[in-house]
């Protein structure tokens, strides 16, 4: 078949490399193997194979936050599609634009009622696209090759448009059809605001926030997801107000900007910065998602009488709303409204608490959390990104103090504990001007640690610490039980295993501080993807989790109401 030909496989391609795609994730397997053929005969497209399809789905995850863009995975029908669903619900929490693409069945399976492996064993061929449909913003399957055009198409400017995942289906048989050529278009993003209900946003917006006494910006986490960071950024220079982060937007505002007080978390937050917050007379809330994770078990104590929350489509004030208002326009029009105030900055700098150096220990010191952080604090650069995983990560990663420049990622929405070695990888991958310095606890990393080997295979770079405690410290903290503790590991040795004859891969284990130091210093010189297994006691851990996790515990664990 001659390559000026275009096929479905081929299509779905160019689409993807037309909207910024260079790689994509993936697990093959029989009723995906000719889509993937397809798509290898793109050779401006580089497919990352991975170890399994959670792991992939991690991985596209993570690429899709370095890029800011959208990402691709590849699957199996059903068996790996079902592995993968994890992974696209932590994307769909996450506002993440990652395009899942299944094989799928033979299109004559169904009308000849053929019984399929890979399956339930019954006559049900949707269930897998059923299952996406809940976790995706469209879920689509396509089985005639005339209409796959326009089907891809329209999934891919979903997920463009909505900032969350789109699951494709493409039967086996159609993935080498012959289809229409790419037509020149635009996939354009969010759409724009209703031009009146943006003015009226905007004027009530400044009319009380230039009337309030000590009003507050609060950064959060869809400021990304809707490109809206760096009108944040112009607001809080126009406004001079004091400016807190949420906890899962933590990186989205430049922590050495003097107006920034530090991260907004209730009694688990920055010393001093909740104090400020809950005292203003007004608080202008950008892009926040309210969790009992990123309140603290809901022990926040903003007024909602006081706050104004600019969402992504809309702005709510206390009593009414304003829908079809786009986040970014809405705070780039605020801008130039404001009037000066930095009577809540002037507050803050009267309680704020100087930060005290660590001082090291002697070399042969016990290895302690803080002194472990205080030094990740030292490899900080503007080049660098830090991936904290679900656990005691999130609040140690939370005091570091970011340069300009750098990054900080979660996943605290979902909170799906293993998430950060894949997502290390795809965050390699579409940053490689970057290094990751991945911070994962020892239960964590036992889900999904098989995809260190691809991180290997492909010549990546991170610096991943594993923080081995024996257990699960973040639900020690929330309900503890003999679940909680695992089965120990060699961590360090594995890298030996993934290397085998060909890898350039390097760990070490650091029980004390000198060891720790020895190793830090060899990983930032080392050409290839550093493991250092870092031994800390089981009660070693941040006392704001402690503090979270009574928080947390406590508002799981409230008795049903009577009626």
């Amino acid at each position: 078949m001659s390559k000026s030909v275009t096929t479905v496989g081929s299509y779905l391609a160019s689409r993807l490399e037309e909207i910024g795609v260079q790689h994509y994730f993936g697990v093959p397997g029989d009723f995906n193997l000719v889509l993937l053929d397809q798509m290898l005969e793109n050779e401006r497209l580089q497919m990352i194979s991975c170890c399994n399809e959670l792991n992939a789905g991690y991985a596209a995850d993570g690429y899709a936050r370095a890029t800011g863009g959208p990402s691709a995975v590849f699957v199996t029908y059903s068996v790996g599609g079902l592995s993968l669903l994890n992974a696209i619900a932590g994307a769909y929490a996450e506002d993440l634009p990652v395009i899942a693409v299944s094989g799928g069945p033979n299109t004559n399976s169904e009308a000849e009622f053929e019984t399929l492996h890979h399956t339930l064993g019954v006559l049900d061929y949707d269930y897998p696209r059923a299952m996406f449909a809940k976790v995706t913003a469209e879920a689509i399957t396509i089985r005639d090759p005339r209409e796959a055009p326009q089907q891809i198409d329209h999934a891919i400017q979903t997920a463009l448009r909505f900032r969350k995942p789109v699951y494709i289906e493409i039967a086996c048989n159609i993935a080498s059809a012959i289809t229409s050529e790419p037509t020149a278009r635009s996939f354009g993003g969010p759409t724009s605001s209703d031009p009146l209900s943006l003015k009226c946003a905007v004027e009530k917006a400044a009319e009380l926030l230039n009337a309030a006494i000590k009003p507050v910006l609060v950064s959060g986490v869809k400021l990304r997801a809707f490109a809206a960071e760096s009108q944040f950024h112009k607001l809080a220079d126009q406004s001079g107000y004091a400016v807190a982060s949420m906890p899962n937007a933590k990186s989205f505002f430049d922590e050495q900007h003097p107006h920034y007080m530090g991260t907004y978390w209730g009694p688990v937050g920055s010393p001093g910065c909740g104090e400020i917050v809950e005292s203003a007379d007004l608080c202008l809330f950008a892009g926040p998602m309210f969790t009992d994770y990123s309140t603290a078990g809901h022990a926040t104590l903003v007024d909602p009488k006081k706050m104004i929350q600019a969402l992504a489509n809309s702005v709510v004030f206390p009593g009414q709303t304003f829908s079809n208002v786009k986040l970014a326009e809405f705070l780039e029009h605020l801008a130039v409204e404001l009037k000066p105030n930095n009577t809540a900055l002037a507050a803050y700098k009267r309680i704020q608490e100087d930060a005290t150096a660590l001082t090291p220990g002697v070399p042969e010191t016990p290895l302690s959390t803080r002194q472990l952080f205080a030094r990740i604090q030292q490899m900080l650069t503007p080049d660098s990104t830090v991936l904290a995983e679900t656990g005691d990560s999130w609040f140690n990663g939370m005091q570091l103090e970011l340069p300009t420049g750098s990054r900080f990622e979660v996943q605290m929405q979902y909170g799906s504990i293993g998430w950060s070695v894949g997502a290390t990888l795809g965050y390699s991958i579409g940053a490689p001007d970057r290094r990751p310095i991945a911070l994962i606890g020892d239960g964590s990393f036992q889900l999904t640690a098989q995809e260190v080997s691809t991180i290997i295979r492909y010549g990546l770079k991170p610096i991943i610490f594993v923080m081995n405690n024996g257990g699960y410290t973040i639900e020690v903290e929330i309900h503890d039980g003999p679940y909680n503790t695992i089965k120990n590991w060699n961590y360090a040795d594995l890298v030996n295993v993934f290397n085998a004859d060909d890898g350039n891969g390097c760990s070490f284990k650091a029980a004390t501080e000198g060891e720790l130091d020895d190793a830090i210093k060899a990983a930032v010189s080392h050409d290839g993807p550093v493991l250092i297994e870092v031994l800390i006691d089981r009660d070693d851990c941040n006392k704001n989790l402690l503090v979270w996790g009574g928080h947390v515990g406590k508002n799981n664990g409230r008795p049903p109401r009577s009626r």
